[in-house]
């Protein structure tokens, strides 16, 4: 091969590579813009929501392969908060890592483990409490929404229509409730696997049985309008009677998390009292097994009352 014949095909090599790098570079470039135009056009029909940059995302996308991400996303989803597993499993860990520093610090080094486990238990504690929390929201707006479609039916308009109307006019969490059916329905998703979704993620009896009415509605037909001015009368009592039962209640509540602070705030007391007595107690197995006791009555006492205080109206 002489020189010119090389010359000549490193010439070609090196064009091919610059055309295909600037056609690599147009096509980027161009998946970028559409990609933008979709999410502008998407966010101003309020179709997704503009939100802000996510942290994370690599430890995010191995941690929703796994079964414990799909439930903690499941458990996040009904939350409505404004975080994805991967954050949330951080923010758990540093939680965790500082309760184990404090209580190490603090009390003796064989609490700090136990503080640890307590730094996931309040963890799952808060997820708990913000999706009741936003339960009892939604159950307080359903007397609210079953009017408003009552009112929409009764004017003629199909159900699909009238939910779409409730998302509208109803505030968080029944709105964005209401948006995500809404949305499953317009992409092809039937009625009945939407609703049952909205069961499932905000589960509660006064849900259920509006749920069952619309889908017994949407299959069979029927008085919709009756229907659905009935249930809002009888949900409006209930509503009533779940508040009376939620003030009565109030002191039960609050003696079942006084019981264990009180406990934790007595080791502080003995610590702070005879400065060492943690370590020289905790530093035989005797006193390693009757302060794990000792916790695990706590926390038997703080399930029992909350068990014995719940009255399911």
């Amino acid at each position: 091969m002489d020189l010119q014949t090389i010359v000549t095909l490193t010439t070609g090599i090196t064009l091919l590579t610059c055309v295909l790098g600037v056609a690599g570079v147009h096509a980027y470039a161009t998946g970028r813009a559409q990609r933008a135009a979709l999410v502008d056009r998407l966010s101003s029909t309020g179709q997704i929501p503009l939100g802000r940059p996510r942290r994370f995302r690599n430890l995010d996308r191995r941690l929703r392969r796994t079964r414990l991400g799909r439930k903690l996303e499941l458990r996040l989803a009904a939350t409505g908060l404004d975080m994805t597993p991967g954050e949330f499993f951080v923010y758990m860990l540093a939680t965790v890592a500082a309760l184990w520093l404090i209580g190490q610090a603090s009390l003796a080094p064989f609490f700090g483990p136990i503080a640890g486990l307590l730094g996931i238990g309040v963890a799952i504690q808060f997820l708990n409490w913000q999706r009741q929390k936003r339960i009892e929201k939604f159950i307080n707006q359903l007397p609210e929404l079953a009017r408003i479609m009552a009112n929409a039916t009764h004017a003629g308009l199909a159900l699909r229509t009238s939910i779409s109307m409730a998302a509208e006019e109803l505030e968080a969490p029944a709105g964005e409730e209401l948006a995500k059916v809404a949305n499953q329905l317009a992409v092809g998703a039937s009625m009945d696997d939407a609703l049952s979704e909205l069961a499932d993620r905000l589960p509660s009896r006064e849900l259920v049985v509006l749920v069952t009415t619309l889908v017994l509605s949407n299959r069979a037909g029927g008085q919709v309008v009756s229907a659905l001015r009935n249930l809002t009368e009888t949900l409006e009592e209930r509503k009533e009677t779940r508040r009376e039962v939620r003030t009565q209640l109030s002191q039960v509540n609050m003696t079942s998390y006084a019981v264990p602070v009180m406990g934790v705030g007595a080791l502080f007391l003995m610590n702070g009292v005879k400065p060492g007595a943690l370590d020289r107690m905790t530093g035989s197995p005797i006193g390693q097994a009757c302060v794990i006791i000792a916790f695990g009555l706590y926390a038997v006492g703080f399930v029992l009352i909350r068990r014995l205080s719940r009255i399911d109206v």
